[in-house]
C-alpha cells in the first residue's frame, strides 16, 4: 500500500506529496475547467501514469533480456468529453522505440506494454489507441 497526502492550496490548485519517497507533485485546474494551467492537472496525470506505465513495464521486459531502451518514449494525447459528463474519453499513446530490428522482440514488447496496470485499470471507461513507432 502506498499513501500519497493531498493537500488543497486554493485557486484550484493542490499539491500532492508521495509518502513514501516525499516527491510533490502540484496540480492546477486547466483553461478549459476555471483554472490556470499552470501545471498538471488531476486528468493529465491519469495521461501522464499510463505514459509513464507503459514506458516502465517495457523497461523491466527490456532489462531481463538485455534490450537497451533508454531512447524509447511516449507521448500520450489525452481527449476529454462532455456527454454525459466532462471526463477522458480517449487517451492516443505513442510509442517511440529507436534501433529494435528484431519482429519478436517487438512483438514481446508490444505485449509488455499491453499488461501496463494503470491500462488495465481504466479499460472499459477510457478508450485507448497505442501506436508503436519503430525506427
Amino acid at each position: 500500500m502506498v499513501v500519497i497526502d493531498i493537500a488543497y492550496q486554493g485557486r484550484l490548485r493542490c499539491n500532492a506529496r508521495h509518502q513514501p519517497s516525499g516527491a510533490v507533485v502540484a496540480t492546477d485546474a486547466p483553461l478549459d475547467n476555471q483554472g490556470r494551467g499552470e501545471s498538471f492537472s488531476p486528468t493529465d496525470l491519469v495521461a501522464t501514469a499510463l505514459g509513464s506505465c507503459i514506458l516502465t513495464i517495457m523497461g523491466i521486459f527490456a532489462e531481463r533480456h538485455g534490450i537497451d531502451l533508454t531512447r524509447a518514449s511516449v507521448s500520450v494525447s489525452k481527449h476529454m468529453v462532455a456527454d454525459p459528463h466532462r471526463r477522458i474519453g480517449r487517451l492516443e499513446v505513442d510509442i517511440v522505440v529507436p534501433g529494435l530490428a528484431d519482429p519478436k522482440l517487438r512483438a514481446a514488447l508490444e505485449a509488455a506494454a499491453s499488461g501496463c496496470p494503470v491500462k488495465r485499470s481504466i479499460e472499459g471507461s477510457i478508450l485507448v489507441v497505442e501506436r508503436f513507432h519503430w525506427s
